[in-house]
């Protein structure tokens, strides 16, 4: 039979695993989103983000280094005025 402490020792365990999984997720969307960003020639303004100060919660997620999208047709960053 499993003791308290053992399965209080697996649920942590679990959390740590199912966090690190969803830390990756989260990588793997922004790269989605900045691409189809810079597919489409999306820029934050378009999606309401610019403009209002937010406090942000920041994480691996956030720090993690990803390319700046840059527009097809000019090879400038997509959220770049012109």
């Amino acid at each position: 039979m499993t003791t308290y402490k053992e399965l209080q020792t697996q649920i942590e365990q679990l959390r740590k695993q199912a966090e690190e999984l969803r830390q990756a997720e989260i990588a793997d969307v922004i790269i989605e989103i900045k691409t189809k960003m810079q597919e489409y020639g999306i820029t934050g303004a378009d999606l309401g983000l610019m403009g209002k100060k937010r406090n942000m919660k920041t994480g691996p997620a956030m720090e993690a280094e990803i390319q700046t999208p840059t527009h097809p047709a000019t090879d400038t960053p997509a959220n770049s005025e012109m």
